[in-house]
């Protein structure tokens, strides 16, 4: 078994770090958050005082961080503080499940090999519940081999790990599975509200389009309404999940990449755009399926206009 250094123990990276644990590793953790640091304690994990104090006697570093600056900055160090890059020993094989640009991936690929180690890019889908029940799917890009050596720790917290190919590639998997799904979470909202004012029921709208061509994730795991469902953010309240203001992010980062390549992508645009307005208000803390009240309020305030 390994020993693992984790860095960004939250609400994705605890749950993470304590699979490892589960799975026999010899896990020592970071993160800024007191509460964070003091469940990652209950959970076995050894606490060091500094990022670069777990990544020096690491054969693996793990990062789980909210953007790339904190990634790069974490890498190379930032206000005072010790890189871990400077602090890992040669040939460490760090692993980035953050969800970043791919160009600042690539910086940290690059950062990574000019210190003297190895890396992988390989952000999750699956959100809290994945993580808590190692079900995430892992999205990797780096070398063959290096991705080799990380699948065993990287199976002990997650069910489906895809190489997606060179460096930077496994955002980019990342960045364009979260384009459909912003895209067709949005599209279930806008049919049930449709429904609603025709006159169907949630179920019935749910019993035909789950089982026909309808039928995606944002409909059968993530449905936004309550009832069809019973797992779904819609039955608590839109207690997330994977909160607006991550989609909203993710979104961002899809649109860079569109502006980047040139792609036509209206949809994703457009969802950017609606997003970026719902985790500008409530829904920054509420589940991204919520964004149905979004298209409940607007649909209400249409029809008053229409009406007058």
């Amino acid at each position: 078994m390994s020993r693992i250094a984790f860095i960004g123990l939250g609400h994705m990276g605890g749950p993470m770090a304590a699979n490892l644990v589960k799975a026999g590793h010899d896990v020592v953790g970071f993160d800024v958050v007191p509460a964070a640091l003091d469940a990652a304690a209950a959970a076995g994990i050894e606490i060091a005082p500094s990022g670069a104090d777990a990544a020096t006697s690491a054969d693996i570093v793990i990062t789980m961080l909210p953007s790339g600056r904190h990634v790069l900055d974490a890498y190379n160090g930032a206000g005072g503080a010790s890189g871990l890059l400077a602090a890992a020993r040669p040939g460490t094989l760090f692993i980035d499940s953050s969800t970043i640009a791919v160009d600042e991936s690539r910086a940290a690929h690059d950062a990574a090999a000019a210190a003297g180690h190895r890396s992988l890019d390989a952000p999750v889908s699956g959100g809290v519940v994945g993580a808590e029940n190692a079900t995430l799917a892992f999205m990797v890009g780096g070398r063959d081999e290096d991705f080799a050596e990380a699948l065993p720790v990287l199976e002990a917290m997650g069910r489906r790990i895809v190489h997606c190919g060179g460096a930077g590639l496994g955002q980019a998997a990342k960045i364009c599975n979260n384009m459909i799904l912003g895209i067709s979470q949005i599209a279930v909202a806008e049919a049930f509200v449709l429904g609603e004012r025709l006159g169907l029921t949630h179920q019935a709208l749910f019993d035909v389009a789950s089982n026909a061509s309808g039928q995606c994730w944002a409909l059968t795991t993530n449905c936004p309404v309550p009832g069809p469902v019973a797992t779904s953010p819609a039955n608590n309240d839109y207690q997330p999940g994977f909160a607006g203001a991550l989609m909203s992010k993710d979104l961002g980062l899809a649109e860079q990449a569109i502006d980047l390549t040139g792609v036509d992508a209206k949809l994703g645009l457009l969802a950017r755009s609606i997003y970026a307005e719902y985790a500008a208000g409530e829904g920054a803390g509420k589940d991204f399926s919520g964004i149905i009240n979004t298209v409940r309020d607007q649909s209400r305030a249409e029809a008053a206009s229409v009406e007058a």
